[in-house]
């Protein structure tokens, strides 16, 4: 006979459903804002029937041809980066770990400031295939400096490696930007982090690669739940803790590449997601992961909204209003810390 599940257990199971159904609508209005909302306001019903019947309207060609690609980037990129930021504090047990914070970001910046110095790149698509190899390059570095000496790649060695190599990375984009000031427009265009301008193709050269990480992520996550009872707790319970770390270390480089490379550094998703979503649903990864990838997205694409209507004509990239917004987020952070201490 089945185990019946206690009250509590029941009433939690409950919240939990009743928060990713809140979120799911959530997305879909932070979907249907981003195709109606902009320099031209489209009706709903007019973006409905670019999406579902065809429509051959000037309303229907931007939404088709603008603002879904845009919109489907930022899906990717706000999911992408919020699961590797939730795996990264999983990992790492460090609640302010990020992949900008781990010099993981900066690794993409390198990756696309040396292809459009020295390569002659000069496309948003062509961007992601050095942004990976930045990402994948940094990171190793992190845990290899990490892994080195007594006890392995701790938290804290792993932090304390994150920002030597994220030091060391800026120092290298500023020294390639100085001799070649050419570049240096191009790559302040890149770097500031925005869903404008993308378009199918990005799509179409990042989502495997999305797939890939995500899997790698969720296939550890009850790893992750062990993690954060202490290393000697998880190795009791058989996990095993080298193969957590690996794992879902690579699975959030290659989400961070792919939110890097597809729109550039968007900074505090990766910090500020994780903390929403666990205290939405729990510290279970089980339900924390998919909540992170609900709520990702909506901070992201509701960022963007905002960016373009702010300071009309002009856009506010997405990039600067996510660190507007994820700021205010970190003092209160450290403040409830700082209180519950």
């Amino acid at each position: 006979m089945a185990a019946v599940p206690s009250p509590g257990r029941r009433a939690l199971l409950v919240r939990r459903t009743g928060w990713t159904v809140a979120a799911i609508v959530a997305l879909l209005l932070a979907v249907l804002l981003s195709l109606a909302v902009g320099a031209r306001t489209i009706a709903p019903s007019a973006v409905l029937d670019a999406l579902l019947h065809g429509g051959h309207s000037d309303a229907a060609d931007v939404v088709r041809s603008l603002r879904l690609p845009r919109t489907l980037i930022g899906l990717m990129v706000g999911a992408a980066l919020a699961i590797a930021g939730t795996a990264l504090q999983g990992i790492t047990r460090n609640p302010i770990a990020d992949p900008g914070i781990l010099g993981v970001s900066q690794g993409s910046s390198v990756g696309v400031v040396i292809a459009i110095a020295f390569l002659g790149v000069h496309t948003l698509s062509g961007y992601v295939w050095f942004a990976f190899p930045g990402a994948a390059v940094a990171s190793v570095a992190v845990y290899a400096i990490a892994a080195r000496g007594r006890g392995g790649a701790t938290p804290v060695k792993l932090a304390l490696g994150g920002a030597a190599i994220n030091a060391l990375l800026v120092s290298v984009t500023s020294g390639v930007l100085t001799t070649k000031a050419s570049a240096m427009e191009e790559f302040r265009f890149w770097n500031v982090g925005s869903l404008a301008g993308r378009d199918s193709h990005v799509v179409a050269q990042v989502w495997p690669f999305l797939l890939v990480g995500v899997v790698l992520v969720v296939s550890v996550a009850r790893g992750l739940d062990a993690l954060a009872l202490g290393e000697d707790v998880a190795k009791g319970l058989g996990q095993r803790v080298a193969t957590v770390r690996v794992v879902g270390g690579l699975g959030a480089t290659v989400l961070t590449g792919v939110g890097v490379a597809a729109a550039g550094p968007i900074a505090f998703i990766g910090l500020a997601v994780p903390h929403i979503a666990r205290a939405i649903v729990g510290s279970d990864h089980r339900w924390v992961l998919p909540m992170a990838a609900l709520v990702g997205p909506v901070m992201l694409l509701v960022s963007d909204v905002i960016g373009r209507v702010i300071f009309p004509p002009s856009e506010v990239p997405a990039g600067v209003m996510t660190a507007l917004i994820g700021v205010p987020f970190l003092v209160t952070l450290v403040r409830r810390k700082a209180v519950a201490a």
